[in-house]
């Protein structure tokens, strides 16, 4: 017999079935609406009943990413994950070892696949510039991660005993340190940006800590910059969405999940859309304050694009955003990175990426609040504290060189006067010491001691 599951605003058909060696198994089928569960489970049930049931099975690699994708992926993914996700499977797993059967995997056979993998060249995605490149050490683990977590839940579906995946050997991987800019440097770029939108970006990203879909996403009505607030310190953004561009096919499949609002396409696109989304994780749902000069920044901002509002009327679309284009209409991150990536050649600054502010706001405040992570990780909206400890807390040359500077000063000089006195002259002091102590104690042995000595003396004198 079957059974009919909710699962959100899907139907799931569950049913018992026993292989061809008579071990059982449970099979979920998703479905769009109830009827179709219903009209599936009447026929499972009608074959079951007369003997014409076919079990179902899953052979190969590719088969069991199928389901994976389709049970798994569609509840625990985002619309982001899903699409990069397909695609490592679609362009590096699925040509390569999708026909492979599920029953001829082993570690061996995953250690080979992985170091082909490496002499395969990359696929050439959204204009990214790559061409000729091989599939890196880092892809390859994230091509992992997928099989390890489809075999897994192979194992839970019970397809399998063990998960053959997990005992593979990976590739060796370096993980680069991000480059950040000094304090110099930014103070550098921000006096030598000439585009008001891009400053306003780099503030935001450095006292805020925000992400660049984050500061895309920023709506008028998320910030309090009131006059009274900011004279009371009090001024604040509140990250609730962000923007981001998505595949219709993502949208589609995982139903808009996460989705707050579509907005209509400038250009005709047959594969993705811009929306506002929910932020990446329910952490990343944050208040951040306001330094006092960023906050006055936007409110000088607030009235030029209130200018901007009346000068093309009924023109521009109005849609509550902070950063938008000049008509009102959503502006991509990619514009804030070319105009990031153009004051850099421009100004020979030293080249990182915009996220890399975000790296340099998260090292700074740690640096002013003395390493008060807690602190800092309710401004980057990290889920685990360990994100802002391990790969966001950089290690400042400036601070190694004071730290060499305070040891001279407060060890090593105090030092000179003190500890670091040659052992001979510390035993002579010692002795000297203990023995004024002794006749200070024994008025009559410092008697005899002073009449050897002139004894000595007055024969030391007759013999000369």
């Amino acid at each position: 017999m079957a059974s009919i599951t909710k699962r959100k605003s899907k139907y799931s058909v569950v049913y018992d079935y026993y292989d061809e060696e008579g071990v059982r198994h449970q099979k979920w089928e998703t479905w769009g609406t109830y009827a179709e569960a219903k009209r599936r489970k009447a026929e499972i049930e009608h074959k079951q009943t007369n003997n014409t049931f076919v079990k179902p099975s899953i052979k190969t690699v590719s088969e069991l990413l199928y389901d994976f994708m389709n049970l798994y992926g569609v509840n625990a993914w985002a619309l982001s994950t899903y699409d990069s996700k397909k695609g490592l499977i679609d362009n590096y797993i699925n040509p390569i070892i999708g026909k492979a059967k599920i029953k001829d995997i082993t570690p061996r056979f995953m250690d080979e696949y992985y170091r082909k993998l490496l002499k395969v060249q990359r696929v050439v995605r959204n204009n990214q510039s790559f061409e000729g490149e091989t599939v890196s050490p880092r892809n390859v683990r994230e091509i992992h991660k997928i099989l390890n977590c489809a075999f897994n839940q192979a194992v839970r579906w019970e397809l399998l005993e063990t998960n053959p995946v997990s005992k593979a050997t990976l590739p060796k991987f370096e993980k680069k340190v991000r480059d950040i800019w000094t304090m110099e440097d930014l103070t550098t770029a921000l006096e030598v940006c000439e585009d008001d939108r891009l400053a306003l970006a780099i503030h935001l990203a450095f006292s805020c800590s925000l992400r660049l879909g984050e500061i895309m996403g920023l709506t008028w009505d998320c910030l309090t910059i009131d006059e009274e607030s900011i004279k009371e310190h009090n001024a604040s953004l509140f990250v609730e969405k962000e923007l981001q561009r998505v595949s219709k096919n993502a949208m589609n499949v995982l139903e808009n999940k996460d989705v707050l609002r579509v907005f209509p396409a400038v250009l005709v696109s047959d594969s993705t859309m811009l929306v506002f989304k929910k932020p990446k994780t329910q952490s990343s749902i944050r208040r951040v304050w306001l330094p006092e000069t960023v906050a006055r920044m936007l409110v000088d901002w607030k009235k030029q694009q209130e200018e901007q509002k009346m000068h093309l009327g009924s023109e521009y679309h109005d849609y509550n955003i902070v950063l938008a284009l000049p008509n009102g209409r959503p502006m991509e991150g990619q514009v804030i990175s070319r105009l990031f990536n153009a004051l850099i050649r421009k100004n020979d600054l030293p080249k990182v990426v915009f996220h890399s502010l975000r790296h340099s706001s998260t090292t700074y405040k740690l640096k002013l609040n003395n390493g008060d992570m807690k602190a800092v990780q309710g401004d980057t909206g990290h889920a685990q504290l360990k994100m802002v400890s391990d790969v966001y807390s950089h290690i400042l040359d400036e601070d190694r060189r004071h730290n060499a500077e305070k040891m001279e000063r407060d060890f090593y000089k105090k030092a000179e006067n003190q500890s670091l006195v040659a052992p001979e002259a510390k035993s002579s002091n010692a002795a000297t010491e203990q023995l004024v102590n002794l006749l200070n104690a024994s008025p009559e042995l410092a008697a005899q001691l002073l009449q050897m000595l002139t004894a000595n003396q007055a024969g030391q004198a007759a013999t000369a």
